[in-house]
């Protein structure tokens, strides 16, 4: 089910797809059912830069476009996002074509730095969504923890919000249990704001840490422990954090090869599906294994604590954490899975079935592959 496509050659009809209003439906879930995967080449290039690293995907139903954040430190090229068409035929995927590609701008109006040029300040962006409302996008950054001998950087992760051609406009005032620290509290280095959404009709933010923080336990581990993670909640009026949940992640899928190197399990994005829930991806991976493990579950955040007052998990672990059905182990497709981070809800099937598309992030990697997949919601 997977091939390779051209990125900027037009192929093929678009499906017709209404645009969806600017509030979510409560959209019905028992599955998520394969129809198509593609396979963007490795270094393919658009207008100077380098196509890779997509960590974060979302769909303007108005515009019929996909935007996808590129996680590019501004190391190859500035800090930046894509614009992309994706065609659809009754098979699946028709083709591919980007369409913009939009650089990152700092409150100044210039590109972000480097870590050559100025590592307190470079970006590491995560994810991305479009809010049609405003006609603005809002984009996260992990920021960074470096602390050695050598030298110590602490910048604070961020979440900003800007016009669609990249100015910045704001950003949002984050609460002090996500601030960087030298000592071991707060959040790990790259395990911060990877995934975020909109809800309520864009009146409501959802963000949500990869990894737990140091107080609140342990990273995942093959064997299950309590690794617990944050979703925070922001008013997008007032920008205030309103509300914080736990959420417990699974074991890592596969143990590692060598024995003890590097492996991970965590949260890479989040989607809101209407009401109070919300699609979280885990993706674990294990040194010695190429593909990655991609979960999917469904949550309802109406009956959980909220935890915004309570400093430790680990001291205090939640009584009413968010509850988590899973709907979709990649591993039982039969196929090949790379580094699966982005997801979003896209056009409507002729049944009237949603669709759901996932993004992965090839590092950049000649070894990793940048693969789209592509969904159908059943109700």
């Amino acid at each position: 089910m997977r091939k390779r496509i051209g990125l900027i050659v037009l192929t093929g009809m678009m499906t017709a797809c209404a645009a969806q209003r600017h509030t979510t439906p409560t959209i019905p879930i028992s599955a998520l059912k394969l129809l198509a995967v593609e396979e963007i080449p490795y270094d393919a290039r658009f207008k100077g830069t380098t196509v890779g690293g997509l960590s974060g995907i979302d769909y303007d139903s108005t515009q019929q476009s996909y935007y996808l954040i590129s996680d590019d430190r501004s190391a190859l090229q500035p800090a930046r996002f894509y614009t992309m068409k994706i065609y659809l035929n009754n098979q699946g995927f028709d083709s591919l074509r980007i369409t913009d590609v939009v650089t990152l701008l700092q409150p100044d109006g210039h590109p972000f730095p480097n870590t050559q040029q100025d590592p307190a300040h470079t970006p590491d962006p995560e994810a991305l969504r479009y809010d049609p409302v405003r006609k603005q996008m809002v984009w996260t950054s992990e920021g960074e923890r470096i602390v050695s001998n050598k030298d110590t950087v602490l910048e604070n992760p961020s979440i900003h919000f800007i016009e669609p051609d990249g100015k910045f406009i704001d950003s949002i005032p984050l609460p002090r249990n996500l601030w960087m620290h030298a000592n071991e509290k707060g959040p790990r280095r790259n395990g911060v704001l990877e995934g975020i959404t909109y809800a309520n009709g864009y009146q409501t933010l959802y963000v949500s840490l990869e990894e737990p923080r140091y107080e609140d336990g342990e990273r995942a581990d093959i064997r299950p422990n309590d690794a617990w993670v944050r979703i925070y909640r922001f008013n997008r009026e007032n920008l205030r954090n309103t509300a914080q949940y736990a959420y417990k992640l699974e074991p890592i899928a596969y143990p590692t090869f060598p024995a003890n190197a590097f492996k991970i399990n965590g949260i890479p994005d989040i989607l809101s599906a209407g009401g109070t829930r919300l699609l979280v991806m885990e993706r674990s991976f294990s040194t010695g294994r190429m593909p990655c493990t991609i979960k999917i579950f469904l949550t309802d955040y109406s009956k959980a604590e909220d935890i915004s007052k309570v400093n430790s998990l680990k001291r205090k672990p939640p009584t009413r954490p968010l509850k988590k059905k899973l709907l979709l182990n990649m591993d039982d497709l039969g196929i090949y899975v790379d580094n699966v981070e982005g997801m979003t809800f896209g056009p409507t099937l002729p049944n009237g079935h949603r669709t759901l598309l996932m993004v992965s992030d090839n590092n950049f990697s000649q070894l990793e592959k940048t693969q789209l997949f592509l969904f159908e919601v059943m109700p």
